[in-house]
């Protein structure tokens, strides 16, 4: 019998290349895991900032939904799109962009009616809703060509360099254009990544930058995911010319008792697990 070989989890650097590769690889390979675990939770066009549960419908952290209609709208690291899916529910023109073909494809099966196109191609638009298959560091779009842009959790937190991904979603965007991103909250770096009481005492330091990776048994990394402090954020919001308007961290509601991963009610009451920037381009 054939052992299938499990990840060796480190902490190690990841340049951008190889952090790119091991993200499209492994949102190829688990998209179908993913979606079955959690398309519940999201829902086919419900628009969630995290595992918390906070509702992009009650946040209104892109502004008004009444304000949305017509507005072009980009969703970076889309997954299946169903927060683009709510955009254009509202009457927005969304481009759901994603890395990972297998995503787009269940953006596909849920039933956007568009067509993925690749890497480096003009987005393939929908009556409402489009998909591109691209890399966030490189956006296949002209310059000021989108009223707003978003990410879920998306691109972010798995690239070396975000500050590229930042200062190519200001050149897409129209000046006053507003850019809402979340991520895991960087706090949680220091603790461990459990859901239950083990999770609550610190356990590394905050301040160690150093990725996680997951990789095979050649070292060949097949996950990473970099830490960035909250001041890291900041500075490379800063950097790439937007203006941090707010800081969202979204406090666990009693309505949500599942467990996420590492997030769970029992760690949500007491730490915050997801950290919302929204920022404004100037």
């Amino acid at each position: 019998m054939i052992q299938e070989y499990e990840p060796e989890a480190t902490r190690r650097a990841a340049s951008d290349t190889e952090s790119s590769r091991a993200s499209r690889g492994w949102w190829d390979r688990n998209a179908d895991e993913y979606q079955n675990d959690h398309g519940a939770f999201l829902g086919d066009d419900r628009f969630v900032w995290g595992p918390e549960g906070l509702d992009e419908a009650e946040a209104g952290l892109l502004g008004p939904a009444s304000e949305l209609k017509g507005r072009r709208v980009l969703e970076i690291g889309a997954g299946a799109a169903q927060c683009s899916r709510w955009l254009a529910a509202q009457g927005a023109h969304p481009v759901a962009l994603d890395l990972s073909h297998r995503q787009l494809q269940h953006a596909l099966r849920i039933g956007t009616g568009a067509e993925p196109a690749g890497p480096g191609a003009a987005p393939g638009v929908s009556a409402q809703l489009g998909l591109v298959e691209a890399d966030a560091g490189a956006l296949p779009f002209r310059d000021a060509s989108f009223d707003l842009a978003c990410s879920a959790y998306g691109a972010v937190p798995f690239v070396a360099a975000p500050v590229r991904v930042m200062r190519e979603v200001r050149r897409v965007l129209r000046p006053g254009g507003r850019w809402v991103f979340s991520v895991t909250h960087p706090i949680r770096w220091a603790f461990p990544d459990e859901p239950g009481p083990e999770g609550l005492s610190v356990g590394a330091s905050y301040f160690d930058r150093t990725p996680y990776v997951e990789q095979d048994e050649t070292g060949r990394a097949v996950y990473v995911e970099h830490h960035r402090t909250l001041g890291d954020r900041v500075r490379d919001v800063a950097a790439a010319g937007f203006r941090l308007v707010d800081l969202v961290e979204p406090e666990w509601p009693e309505w949500n008792v599942q467990e996420w991963g590492g997030w769970s009610p029992l760690r949500g009451n007491l730490i915050p697990g997801t950290a919302i920037f929204v920022c404004v381009a100037d």
